[in-house]
């Protein structure tokens, strides 16, 4: 089994970097077809393995691998540019009716929010077909407005997600500005499956925004939501709050743009987004928990110990993915957060079947299923500093365990393999971020 590993996964990214290359996208039929002769050429490969000779059988399943994540990558492109909004809906007055889907941002007088839409009217009352999913502003009475307008058409101070909501909006299709080197908005909504941006009409002349009641949906961005007000109501501090917020619920637009400027002159503003570094911190403490409770639960319990249907380590690990993929769900979904999911539960998979890769198989392997999940996240810039983070210290050699017996020796040398590993995460990672971010923070290694 391990022997295709190598070749399926640089086929598979090969082929999803040519897909996003394209400077535009083939027909849907051909991606179709393709990918079904690449299903073919599985089943061929699977089947004469024993018979072809290595370098055959790499680069068979390198282009199999190659043909089905170009085939995956367009069928989804295809789809998504399908669900654009109609041009003749632009900058009309639509009444739109669906839920709040995620954790809403709030500024100063305004609030910004995803709408899942369910419906969608003209000014006539004839149907029309909306994005799936669409951004939207509403914001507060304009400077030098009628200040008596009524209180319906502001901003709710309680907008929540799960809500529904009926309003009367103005859309457009998803721009982002070209200049060099800058963000690629229309690429982040883009990602995001946002298909169409606008803004709720709320002046005198418009149909006032209603509440329809609050819905099941959206359980997870609800309870983010919650912790994000509970924050805000105990930390008087809005730049404290910010900072706090981001790290325990992934909320980084809730962090100041002063913030945001020192924590990048710094060389720490990785640190503000949930990486591998919070989730595999959780992880190992949910495994350290778990691997002591259930090694002495025949003390208290009255049942057989639990080791004799499953190993306390299987269990501890196990127990750690689990709580890793909680957590990385919880604060939003990350690039980060997904990579460190993957590679914990594959390294969980591996020990559950008594098998033991090298890394860079295990390397592979999480990249290949982050890109067959989220084609587009070869384009983030957290994709490109994450994995090849997470490579430098596969890289930089094995990490042996603390000593009880050798304490003072053991920590003063994890103490220097630690240095050495922040030196080459430092060295290694500033062409990369000179490169996406066209500066480097020279204090960044003591920093870190």
């Amino acid at each position: 089994m391990v022997s295709f590993i190598t070749p399926w996964t640089l086929g598979w990214i090969a082929g999803t970097a040519w897909q996003l290359q394209q400077a535009q996208l083939w027909e849907i039929a051909f991606y179709g077809g393709l990918g079904l002769g690449a299903l073919c050429g599985v089943v061929c490969t699977a089947y004469m393995r024993d018979r072809l000779p290595m370098h055959a059988r790499w680069l068979a399943w390198f282009v199999v691998a190659l043909g089905l994540a170009l085939a995956q990558t367009g069928v989804r492109a295809c789809w998504y540019a399908a669900q654009a909004i109609n041009p003749a809906l632009e900058g009309q007055s639509l009444r739109v009716e669906g839920v709040v889907s995620h954790m809403p941002q709030r500024m100063d007088d305004s609030v910004r929010f995803r709408l899942e839409v369910t419906s969608a009217w003209s000014t006539s009352g004839e149907r029309v077909d909306l994005p799936p999913n669409i951004l939207l502003g509403w914001y507060g009475p304009r400077v030098g407005a009628d200040a008596s307008l009524s209180p319906d058409y502001l901003p709710p101070a309680n907008l929540r997600a799960g809500d529904r909501w009926r309003l009367q909006v103005k859309l457009k299709a998803p721009h982002g500005h070209i200049n060099p080197h800058g963000f690629d908005y229309e690429l982040w909504l883009w990602e995001q499956g946002l298909q169409a941006t606008g803004y709720v009409r709320n002046t005198a002349k418009d149909q006032p925004p209603q509440w329809l009641g609050a819905t099941w949906q959206h359980p997870v961005e609800r309870a983010r939501q919650a912790t994000r007000a509970a924050i805000d109501a105990q930390v008087d501090d809005r730049a404290t709050a910010g900072i706090v917020a981001a790290l325990l619920v992934g909320d980084q637009a809730a962090i100041e743009r002063a913030d945001w400027d020192v924590f990048r002159a710094t060389g720490v503003a990785h640190l503000m987004a949930i990486s591998g570094l919070h989730i595999t911190g959780l992880a190992w403490c949910a495994a350290l928990v778990v691997g002591w409770l259930w090694r002495r639960s025949d003390v208290w319990s009255s049942r057989k110990p639990w080791s004799l249907w499953l190993p306390a380590p299987m269990a501890a690990s196990a127990c750690a993915a689990l709580v890793a993929l909680a957590y990385a769900v919880f604060t939003g979904w990350g690039v980060p957060a997904q990579r460190t999911v993957w590679m914990l539960t594959v390294v969980t998979l591996l020990r559950g079947y008594g098998l033991r890769w090298p890394l860079l198989h295990v390397w592979l392997t999480v990249c290949t299923v982050v890109l067959a999940l989220d084609p587009w996240a070869l384009m983030q810039a957290g994709f490109w500093l994450s994995f090849v983070a997470v490579g430098v210290l596969f890289a930089s050699g094995s990490h042996a365990p603390v000593s009880a017996a050798h304490l003072p020796a053991s920590v003063w040398a994890s103490a220097q393999r630690m240095w050495r590993e922040q030196w080459l995460m430092s060295v290694c990672l500033a062409p990369l971020t000179l490169l996406l971010f066209h500066q480097v923070s020279v204090v960044g290694l003591f920093a870190n």
